[in-house]
């Protein structure tokens, strides 16, 4: 076997590790973003710390829901998919083991090994599992990592609530003539962070423009619910 091929399997899991870390990281600059574009909202319309962190509470909790239940959703849909691939492949492997070994060794031939050489490195990984084999070559899938889905929730979950807390403490702790400004700038210098980790863990040549997008985005977001904060504030006193 190449070693290209066998670095595959390696390389797969690597790029599964930071796709969670980017994943995480998108989870935090949401909970930035639309916390910050909440607390900002309310911020512009009153003075008073007691409304506030009450919106500000209500959206960090109902955030961090939404994001652990829309990943819930999603990596329950994923796990089921896989589990039904991992059914259907070890009822192929019962009903038809030589078409299989066949198949197997195909898709070596087709990564450039030759015809003797696929055949005998798929007749020695199905010896040692050839579920496992199967599994690996033909669907990506390695049977010991299969997602969790409350494991994926929980972790949306967390990543949106340390996002949130930058603004939370940033409108709160500060004086109330200092409140906007001190969000603003801490917003946008979060967001620059975030945007430009996740751009790396994405390896995107465009680093500076990915993270242009999501300051550009934030302060939008943040300028737009403070004038309507602002508008409402008025027109209620």
């Amino acid at each position: 076997m190449s070693q290209h091929t066998m670095a595959e399997p390696h390389a797969q899991k690597s790029g599964d590790k930071l796709n969670k870390l980017r994943a995480g990281v998108l989870g935090a600059n949401d909970g930035i973003v639309s916390v910050a574009a909440t607390v900002v909202g309310v911020a512009g319309a009153t003075v008073s710390t007691g409304p506030i962190l009450v919106a500000g509470s209500a959206a960090v909790i109902g955030g961090a829901l939404s994001m652990a239940l829309g990943e819930y959703v999603s990596v329950s849909s994923q796990k089921d998919s896989e589990e039904a691939l991992i059914e259907k492949e070890k009822r192929e492997l019962e009903e038809m083991p030589e078409a299989e070994l066949e198949e197997l060794a195909g898709l070596y031939r087709e990564r450039g090994l030759s015809e003797e050489t696929a055949r005998q490195v798929a007749i020695e990984l199905s010896e040692k599992d050839v579920l496992r084999a199967h599994l690996d070559a033909e669907l990506g899938i390695d049977p010991d990592d299969i997602a969790s889905p409350w494991a994926a929730a929980i972790s949306s979950a967390l990543a949106f609530f340390v996002g949130s807390l930058l603004p939370m403490l940033a409108i709160l702790l500060p004086p109330p003539e200092w409140r906007i400004p001190i969000t603003f700038a801490a917003v946008l210098v979060a967001l620059a962070l975030t945007g430009t980790l996740g751009a790396r863990l994405g390896k995107t040549p465009y680093v500076a423009r990915a993270a242009i997008r999501v300051v550009v985005g934030g302060a939008i977001a943040l300028a737009a619910t403070f004038l309507i904060g602002s508008l409402l504030g008025v027109s209620a006193a």
